[in-house]
């Protein structure tokens, strides 16, 4: 073989060994998906088998962003998962060549739930196999039908906590714990096809607290940077994006039924701070309700003592509305123009409650009467399109149909 064929012989053949020591590409575990975050920032994720291939490339309106390692692969968490900032005004967003869906100029379709995990125990199961005994996947396919230009996500993601109850039939063999097995079940493949129509705003449920689901959360969905060890009280921050103003408040530590004073005091100096520079016409996301009426066999109890005594006088005029979940309902509460009104959808796949026999109207929570109210005991997903005035919105049931309408303007939260 002549000198400079054998020259290229081995330069080929160096190239080809290096290509084969590059980490080797491979379709994505999940994701990827985009969550929005404080100061006009957008984070971009995906989630990829550990050691099979690098970060995905991430392109923002031309210019690369390098994405990196969030937390170390463990035991629990054999994944990489892998993300980076964008700004939340990106008009074109690409990973590994593929579009991503971002926030428009203008958000006019957001999609609201939450609460959508399976209910594992070792007492109790829900049937995971049942579209209508858990109709998560169900109702993220049809959310993402809608075509939202937002997801809001009022937090517990994660209910596999334990192994399978002898003799249920509907979670034999299923995954639990506090691991991405479990998360990957309970949220990451049902919501697929949601987390690739629009991007997220995630807010964290007592189902994510450190004794619970704190690690995948931390992981896999906060919007901070990975903290050196679980914290149950996060810092708030404000999202300002295609006209909306979210208050992103972390009461998933909050007590339902009790005042302790620390966790009191502690709540209300971040509430102070977020609320104190609220703009007009605001929506606080929080976890727990601050002003609703227990369900099930606590029927017109009032809930979340603790966020109650932290807001207390720190509400300002520039505040709408809290949108909320943990409790498996529907329900909407209006107090008039003294107090932001009060929706919760906490019913995307979790076991529903029973709604209370009480009319709301005429009940008093905190000192204040609502004046018209409904709750709604059904699976389903909540729509508001934005109107003339406010917002239009409609709870969708898990067979599309409509089971409910709502206007949504300042203040006044009228559901019917």
């Amino acid at each position: 073989m002549p000198a400079a064929a054998r020259l290229l012989a081995a330069a080929c053949g160096l190239i080809v060994a290096a290509l084969a020591a590059q980490p080797a590409a491979a379709k994505p575990i999940a994701g990827p998906w985009v969550e929005l975050g404080p100061d006009g920032t957008a984070s971009v994720r995906e989630v990829v088998a550990s050691g099979v291939r690098a970060c995905p490339r991430v392109v923002a309106d031309g210019n690369t962003v390098e994405a990196r390692q969030r937390g170390a692969a463990d035991g629990a968490f054999p994944i990489t998962v892998c993300a980076t900032q964008v700004p939340a005004n990106t008009k074109h967003l690409t990973v590994d060549g593929k579009t991503v869906p971002i926030v428009p100029p203008t958000i006019r379709r957001i999609v609201v739930f939450g609460d959508t995990g399976c209910r594992v125990l070792a007492h109790f199961a829900q049937d995971c196999n049942d579209p209508k005994a858990w109709p998560f996947p169900t109702i993220a396919r049809l959310a993402a039908a809608r075509h939202p230009d937002l997801v809001i996500h009022v937090g517990d993601y994660y209910y596999r906590e334990a192994a399978c109850p002898t003799g249920s039939k509907g979670c034999p063999g299923t995954p639990h714990g506090d691991n991405w097995e479990a998360w990957k079940a309970d949220f990451f493949d049902p919501a697929e096809p949601l987390l690739a129509a629009a991007p997220w705003v995630m807010s964290r449920g007592n189902h994510e607290l450190c004794r619970r689901g704190g690690k995948g959360w931390f992981r896999l969905l906060d919007r901070r940077p990975m903290p050196v060890a679980c914290d149950n009280m996060t810092a708030p921050y404000r999202i300002e994006t295609g006209g909306l103003s979210l208050l992103m408040f972390d009461d998933a530590d909050a007590d339902d039924f009790t005042t302790e004073p620390k966790k009191v005091a502690a709540y209300a100096a971040q509430l102070a701070g977020l609320l104190r520079r609220a703009p007009p016409h605001s929506w606080l996301v929080t976890h727990r309700p601050v002003w609703a009426l227990a369900m099930g066999n606590l029927p017109g109890v009032p809930l979340n003592l603790t966020g109650q005594a932290a807001i207390r006088g720190h509400v300002p005029p520039t505040l709408d509305m809290v949108v909320s979940g943990h409790l498996h309902d529907f329900a909407s509460y209006q107090f008039g123009p003294k107090r932001p009104s009060q929706l919760i959808a906490g019913t995307g796949g979790d076991t529903l409650l029973p709604v209370t026999p009480i009319p709301l109207a005429g009940e008093t929570i905190d000192g204040l009467k609502v004046q018209k109210g409904m709750t709604l005991a059904r699976f389903g997903y909540f729509v508001m399109d934005r109107a003339e005035t406010g917002w239009n919105g409609t709870f969708y049931g898990i067979d599309d149909g409509v089971l409910a309408r709502c206007h949504i303007a300042a203040r006044t939260l009228d559901c019917r």
